[in-house]
């Protein structure tokens, strides 16, 4: 029988060995997250997810096992990768969004479900992602790409499950207004 992460948390309190289970779990996740809403560099993502899991371990005896830990962990994340956005002011053009992922996107929702038949059409959506706004790029790689829950959402970004339905919609709506227009 597989422990859950909250078990996991709770022996990893008293046995440091066990935190590296989490830390397998949750590495490449939350790896793919960074490099996914922001522009960081593979070596400054992994640095990031370093720190991340440094505080993760400094902080266990403050988690609240009544919160998911993959919920907590991604909220620790989100707020140190926008630290580093901050410090770090210079930033590479484009996102680390593989036409998986943007495929992965299109299909995830009827309301943005738009037919990718070219590679061109795959770029012109990369790119249409690429330039929303952070705040609903956030949310819909949450949403579609780590596939994480509307409760998940407002739980990590800090907002209602309102504000996250309209964040939501609203990326939607960009993302396929600008396909159409372009």
């Amino acid at each position: 029988m597989e422990l859950t992460d909250n078990e996991l948390v709770e022996l990893a309190k008293k046995n440091p060995d066990i935190f590296g289970k989490l830390v397998e779990k949750y590495q490449q996740p939350l790896y793919r997250y960074v490099r996914r809403i922001s522009y960081f560099a593979e070596d400054d993502a992994r640095d990031i997810v370093q720190d991340v899991f440094i505080k993760i371990y400094l902080s266990l005896n403050i988690f609240d096992a009544d919160f998911k830990f993959s919920t907590w962990a991604y909220q620790i994340t989100r707020n140190a990768t926008i630290d580093a956005i901050r410090k770090k002011q210079s930033r590479p053009q484009t996102l680390c969004l593989e036409e998986t992922d943007v495929a992965r996107i299109m299909r995830a929702d009827d309301d943005i479900q738009i037919s990718l038949e070219t590679q061109d059409d795959m770029e012109k959506m990369k790119k249409i992602i690429d330039e929303l706004p952070y705040k609903y790029r956030e949310v819909i790689i949450l949403r579609f790409l780590e596939d994480k829950d509307y409760e998940e959402i407002m739980d990590i970004i800090k907002k209602p499950k309102g504000t996250v339905a309209a964040l939501l919609n609203r990326g939607k709506k960009m993302i396929k207004d600008k396909f159409i227009l372009n």
